[in-house]
């Protein structure tokens, strides 16, 4: 039976990923190697700070503490704080489930989390299980987030429910033997998305939180 529900957080609780990388196309652009946002998508999604400065480093040929430099968490925040929504359904998907363990296992930094969860209205639903990928050595592909937020939750990978909407981070959960359900609701999701989830290994594929919950009330059945 599954005990824990852990969320992905840009594009799965967040509808974030579209500002995120429209910041980082105007900053690799500003950095003097021109990007749109498809780009930005292509390139960036799913990746942990550090690992985007490092890209944008090599992309723009300028050292990596000159791209640290340009404020892109400052810059980002500051978007969000004016356009940032959640993904459609979240809420009603929260309440529905609020007797299951729950936790937040991202790439983001934990001062995007914090910001973004205080913009949301979120903070009190997930309280302290909130678990950064800068915690642990790998970030995704590899499980050790995962596997670091179902030891923080006194919870077995494998009674664990994750719902993501990244193939990275479809990877990652199946490397951390759990459960995945990938997630295509939020506004960033183009065509194809589907198949590449199902293609990296996802278990379940749902186009809302609708059939998120239908499938969350299968698994724990």
């Amino acid at each position: 039976m599954k005990r824990l529900i852990v969320f992905d957080f840009d594009g799965v609780i967040a509808d974030s990923e579209m500002l995120a990388n429209a910041v980082l196309a105007e900053i690799v652009t500003e950095l003097g190697a021109p990007m749109m946002l498809e780009g930005s998508l292509q390139a960036f999604t799913g990746k942990r700070f550090d690992e985007v400065i490092a890209m944008v480093s090599a992309m723009t040929g300028r050292s990596v503490a000159d791209c640290a430099a340009v404020n892109l968490e400052r810059r980002t925040i500051a978007r969000f704080r004016r356009e940032l929504k959640e993904v459609a359904g979240v809420r009603a998907y929260l309440d529905a489930f609020g007797h299951v363990k729950r936790c937040i296992a991202s790439s983001s930094s934990p001062q995007r989390l914090a910001a973004c969860l205080d913009i949301l209205g979120f903070a009190d639903a997930f309280g302290s299980n909130v678990y950064s990928a800068s915690l642990v050595a790998r970030g995704k592909p590899h499980p050790d987030i995962f596997l670091h937020a179902a030891a923080q939750s006194g919870v077995s990978p494998t009674d664990a429910i994750v719902i993501e909407d990244s193939e990275n981070g479809v990877r990652a959960a199946v490397a951390a033997e759990m459960t995945v359900v990938g997630l295509l609701a939020a506004s960033h999701i183009r065509p194809g998305h589907d198949e590449r989830l199902r293609n990296a290994g996802a278990h379940h594929v749902a186009y809302s939180y609708g059939e998120v919950d239908e499938i969350t009330r299968r698994l724990l059945a």
